[in-house]
């Protein structure tokens, strides 16, 4: 299953993040490796985040955004998990 996570970076995000960004890549290249990043990176207006990932469950990607590099050192203020359904591309598209 795909899950959003959307971070919201909080008032310090901006400083905090450019410490953390290691770790963060860190994590996410280990995901990244297992095929289960769809896609993720920064919002262009600051605001924080957008990361798609595959997972097998609600739990399981609500743990992975919860030990986040980003989200235990306070980048992101505030962390949204979504289920979603992906559309478009199409991942298997019709011949």
């Amino acid at each position: 299953m795909k899950f959003v996570i959307l971070g919201f970076d909080g008032p310090e995000g901006a400083a905090r993040r450019k410490i953390h960004r290691p770790a963060h890549l860190a994590r996410m290249d280990a995901l990244d490796a297992q095929g289960r990043v769809v896609l993720a990176g920064p919002l262009t207006d600051k605001a924080g985040s957008l990361i798609v990932i595959e997972a097998d469950s609600l739990a399981e990607a609500e743990s992975f955004a919860r030990e986040d590099p980003y989200t235990l050192h306070g980048v992101f203020q505030r962390v949204e998990v979504h289920p979603f359904t992906q559309v478009y591309p199409q991942e298997n598209p019709p011949s």
